[in-house]
């Protein structure tokens, strides 16, 4: 069975709370957004490790859409990046 993510996170800090939602269907893209979403915040590889309890090699396997990385561990990293996941049936929700 194949699930799409979805993530979410403020357009602006002063947006009352309105939320972007992109669809994501790849580790490709989800390594993408990890890496643009680290970058924006000016945090290195080293440091976003440090902050997910990972290592720097995972990050660094993450941002490369590496398949077949540990879930937990990319949750610890969206929580580091403060964003949220979220997973929809898309049968029921496309």
């Amino acid at each position: 069975m194949r699930f799409t993510l979805y993530y979410s996170r403020s357009v602006t800090k002063n947006d009352g709370g309105n939320m972007a939602k992109v669809k994501l269907q790849t580790a490709a893209e989800i390594g993408a957004l990890i890496r643009a979403t680290r970058k924006e915040q000016h945090v290195s590889q080293a440091v976003l490790a440090g902050l997910a309890s990972v290592g720097t090699r995972f990050i660094s396997d993450l941002e490369n859409g590496k398949g077949t990385i540990q879930v937990q561990k990319l949750l610890d990293v969206l929580n580091a990046l403060g964003l949220g996941l979220y997973i929809f049936n898309r049968w029921e929700n496309d």
